[in-house]
């Protein structure tokens, strides 16, 4: 009977509120360590900091010494003494003679790093016990201020805001290191048909140009309004998840060979409207026809069949409107985790919420944030941006840098800035009256040399010349292709 009662105490004594994960003994021994070899400190500094103790005496031991090793001073239990002789928590374990103990007691400086990670891993697991309990509470209260969604949207971004503080900086590499991986994007390159160093737009004279899209680059894609450069996102996504195909790499690891897992972040569109674009491209049948329901049965089968063939395409849409930058990162690093990423777009850039009150602050934060996901996630992400309205003023609308709406932060960190345009557009609105016929005959041989033909204007090119590219574009499926040239195509009559 004592030995039941015993052991439902030693239940309860666990599930208690004030048991939490921790382990005093990995913390005295990496003290003790650092206290005998200051030197040691580097190799976990990186890893871990005064508030992931669980004593916190610990803390504060680890707080001073480190303090004073910064400044190239020596943090020893001597040392340490003058600082800590007031302590209450100290004199609790025994006064300066503790930190002897410490010192003494540390048996190897070899285990420090594990020690490191194993007082950080408990902390997490302590942050991960105090944030389901405030869940919890949170939950438990009805509030109408409090909506449940708003609780899901908040209780997410603090488990992830947990799980960057875990992220550490990689810091410096030595020169060995950075030629071999510039080697092995140059042979990446080399060995790819195509001699593609970045993921393939299938878009020949665009991906001739900026050599594919390259891992942690942030590409801003920039037009003004029925240019195109949805269309153009939408056709480059569609291309890059319908050639998937997965594989081992040349390195050895597993991933896309082909292709890639794209994410979509339509903030304008709904995601039934966007794969509509997608379908109409791979269909051939015009997004009005579709919209209408005004479809034969042949167009019908072939749209139907079109639906089918796109069901096991990796692209995946998120159509939340005015979507936090903070959640948008949380979001592609799911994505990552549970389904691989190997390119993100956001449509539009200016539709994402940051949490500056300065509108051009706001932008700045934006853009820095997308090209921090850029960097982290090792993928390239495209985003849309619009144009002010100088660009209409001018005689030559040609957008330029300069234009580019709110910011003159997304160029400074964008690698690639380029901008659709269509000059079949605006010279399509300066048709002349029927009575004028010489004008009539100019604008009409005007309108067949612009016909079906975009330009993407690259402005700024980190690791590449500037220039512009020329598409092809059926407005009537919203597709870009490649330009067939003068020289490749067939003569008349064949």
């Amino acid at each position: 009977m004592n030995e039941i009662t015993s052991l439902n105490a030693n239940q309860i004594a666990v599930q208690a509120p004030e048991t939490m994960p921790h382990s005093i003994e990995a913390e005295q021994q990496l003290l003790g360590a650092i206290l005998t070899n200051n030197d040691i400190y580097d190799r976990v500094a990186s890893v871990i900091s005064p508030k992931h103790f669980y004593d916190p005496v610990h803390a504060r031991i680890f707080e001073i010494a480190a303090a004073r090793i910064a400044k190239n001073n020596l943090a020893s239990p001597v040392t340490l003494k003058a600082f800590m002789e007031d302590d209450e928590g100290l004199k609790e374990l025994g006064g300066p003679a503790y930190l002897a103990r410490l010192a003494g007691a540390a048996i190897s400086a070899f285990a420090v790093r594990d020690y490191a990670q194993m007082i950080y891993d408990l902390a997490v697991r302590r942050d991960l016990i105090q944030l389901g309990r405030d869940i919890s509470a949170k939950a438990a209260q009805v509030d109408v201020a409090s909506e449940p969604r708003e609780q899901i949207v908040e209780a997410e971004q603090q488990l992830y805001k947990l799980a960057e503080q875990g992220q550490t900086e990689s810091g410096f590499q030595s020169f060995l290191k950075a030629v071999t991986d510039a080697v092995n994007v140059a042979n990446a390159a080399y060995q790819r048909e195509g001699g593609l160093a970045g993921l393939s737009t299938k878009l020949n004279d665009l991906d001739g140009k900026l050599g594919g899209l390259h891992k942690s680059d942030l590409l801003i894609l920039a037009g003004r309004p029925s240019m195109g450069k949805t269309s153009l996102a939408t056709n480059i996504a569609f291309n890059i998840a319908k050639a998937y195909r997965r594989g081992t790499r040349p390195d050895g690891t597993e991933g896309a060979v082909d292709g890639g897992v794209v994410g979509f972040f339509s903030l304008e569109m709904s995601a039934e409207q966007l794969a509509g674009r997608i379908l109409a491209e791979a269909s051939e049948i015009s997004s009005h026809k579709i919209r209408q329901g005004d479809m034969d049965e042949t167009e019908f089968r072939r749209f139907v069949n079109a639906a089918k063939d796109l069901e096991a395409c990796p692209l995946f849409i998120d159509d939340t409107a005015a979507i936090p930058i903070a959640q948008l990162s949380a979001r592609a690093r799911r994505l990552k985790r549970t389904h691989g990423l190997d390119l993100l777009i956001v449509d539009y850039l200016q539709l994402v919420r940051g949490t500056a009150e300065n509108r051009v602050q706001e932008i700045g934060e934006i853009s820095m944030g997308l090209k921090a996901i850029a960097k982290e996630l090792d993928i390239p992400v495209i985003a849309l941006s619009q144009l002010s309205r100088q660009v209409e003023s001018r005689e030559d609308k040609r957008p330029q840098l300069s234009d580019l709406r709110e910011s003159g932060s997304i160029e400074q960190d964008a690698d690639v800035v380029m901008f659709v345009f269509r000059e079949e557009y605006y010279v399509e609105r300066e048709k002349p009256g029927e009575e004028r016929l010489d004008e009539m005959a100019e604008w009409q041989e005007r309108m067949a040399r612009l016909h079906a033909k975009a330009e993407v204007i690259i402005g700024k090119q980190r690791h590449g010349p500037i220039g512009t590219v020329e598409l092809s574009f059926e407005s009537e499926f919203t597709r870009f292709g490649n330009l067939a040239k003068p020289w490749q195509q067939s003569p008349e009559g064949f």
